[in-house]
């Protein structure tokens, strides 16, 4: 095979891959886009707003340090979800018990109450059971609402990522295409591999 065949179709096969790369940086990039801009529009809709502490003694440093730094501003990315659901919901929820666990304690006060309904003592319990109940079922409903933003937000940091190295590669490749195009000119025409 004449080495000047062999260099034109790797350097043609070198153009097509670069430009599949820079297709493929553009899509990652979109992705990236709409999960950023998502994820921040939702959450800046619901207007959460951080506390400075988590009111939790046995958090580590970098926790403490966070709700420092975004106590106070409202919810816009993924990252701060994740903070709010894990360290504040997550600790606050831990204190309550499991939503099985309060919603059988509802069960039984209802059932105590119904066997007598006129006793106050059981209607303060049912109370008390009915509003844990409620609190655990919004905190976990909540928390798992905001721990999938977090997700979908990382999807997209992970596609901003992919993105960066797809577009390098795709220059790279296309500066060696310009390399072999020119190296290519310079082979003599009876040249054989």
């Amino acid at each position: 095979m004449k080495r000047r065949t062999f260099d034109k179709m790797l350097t043609l096969v070198g153009v097509a891959v670069s430009l599949f790369l820079f297709l493929a940086a553009g899509l990652l990039n979109w992705g990236y886009t709409f999960t950023n801009n998502t994820v921040k529009s939702q959450l800046s809709s619901q207007q959460i707003t951080i506390p400075t502490a988590t009111q939790n003694a046995k958090e580590d440093a970098a926790t403490t340090a966070f709700f420092k730094a975004n106590g106070g501003k409202n919810m816009t990315t993924g990252k701060q979800a994740q903070m709010y659901a894990d360290h504040y919901l997550g600790f606050h929820l831990s204190r309550m018990g499991t939503y099985a666990a309060a919603s059988a304690a509802d069960r039984a006060a209802a059932a105590a109450l119904a066997a007598n309904p006129t006793d106050a003592a059981l209607q303060t319990a049912k109370t008390t059971a009915d509003a844990t109940l409620d609190t655990v079922f919004k905190g976990t409903t909540l928390r798992g609402t905001l721990l999938t933003a977090y997700a979908f937000w990382q999807m997209g940091q992970i596609a901003k990522l992919g993105a960066i190295a797809m577009l390098v590669g795709g220059l790279l490749l296309f500066g060696f295409s310009i390399a072999g195009w020119i190296h290519l000119r310079r082979t003599p025409e009876d040249a054989m591999i």
